[in-house]
Parts: structure tokens; C-alpha cells; sequence
């Protein structure tokens, strides 16, 4: 059993807050630099063959910053905003740290790297079921509650 002390902290709202924040500032740190450093941002981008480079970043700080937004918001579309970023997270491995094309040094760092967007992709996945779960047992007791008035009536 959860001490009483830990379950009041996991069922305050601003702890979840706070957690969802955690997760998205990774991801919303870059949306909103990358505009600010919009030709270093098209540099880099171009570096990794990603052309036309500026519509890349301008896709990139969008996807970052609208996918950010929801999972820190909630609601109904944190799925939407938890598989954005995981999507982008998986691309990102697949396109920047392909540490199964290196060797040595570089390998390890880029094999580190990508364990580490693969728990990322975890976690988004976990904040899409919570909210999920948490909607649908909003949903169930709404439709329990009008059941009963209505069988009351």
C-alpha cells in the first residue's frame, strides 16, 4: 500500500502538472529555440540531408511545440500530442543517432542517446494510456450517474 503521505502527492493535480511538464520540456525547449536560432537550426537540419531544410524546421518547432502543448495541457488530444512527439523522438533515431552505422566512441554516445529517446517514447506512451484510462473512467461514472438519475425518475 502507497503511504498516505506519497498518495496524496500522485493524487494532487499539480504534481501531475509538474510531471507532464518534466516530460515535454525536452521536446518544448527545442520548439521554441529553434525558431529563435532558425539559420543554425537550417544548418543543422541540411547537415542530415532533411531539404528543403527551413521547411523542415518550421514542420520541426511546430510539431515540438503544438505536441508539447498537449500532452502538458491534457484532455483528449494527449494521445495525439504523445504520439506526435514520439513519432518525431523515433525519426529523430532513425535520421540523426543510427549508432548501428558507427564504431567506437561515436557508436556508444549515439547508443546512449537513442536507449534514451527510446524511454522517452515510454513515457509518452504511458501519459496517452493515463489519459486514456482517466477519460473513459470520467466517461463511465457520468453514464453511471445519468443511469441512476434516470432509473430514480
Amino acid at each position: 500500500m502507497t503511504p498516505k503521505a506519497i498518495a496524496a502527492i500522485l493524487d494532487s493535480g499539480a504534481f501531475l502538472f509538474l510531471a507532464r511538464v518534466l516530460l515535454a520540456a525536452t521536446f518544448l525547449i527545442p520548439g521554441i529555440m529553434q525558431p529563435l536560432q532558425f539559420q543554425g537550426t537550417v544548418g543543422e537540419f541540411a547537415h542530415f540531408s532533411l531539404n528543403p531544410a527551413p521547411a523542415y524546421v518550421v514542420l520541426s518547432f511546430v510539431t515540438l511545440l503544438i505536441g508539447s502543448a498537449l500532452v502538458i495541457l491534457g484532455g483528449r488530444l494527449t494521445w495525439l500530442g504523445a504520439g506526435a512527439l514520439g513519432v518525431y523522438t523515433g525519426l529523430t533515431v532513425l535520421i540523426v543517432h543510427h549508432f548501428w552505422t558507427m564504431t567506437g566512441a561515436d557508436q556508444l554516445n549515439e547508443m546512449r542517446t537513442t536507449f534514451e529517446h527510446i524511454s522517452l517514447i515510454g513515457g509518452l506512451m504511458v501519459v496517452a494510456v493515463l489519459e486514456h484510462r482517466r477519460a473513459s473512467a470520467t466517461a463511465a461514472a457520468a453514464s453511471g450517474a445519468a443511469a441512476a438519475a434516470t432509473a430514480a425518475a
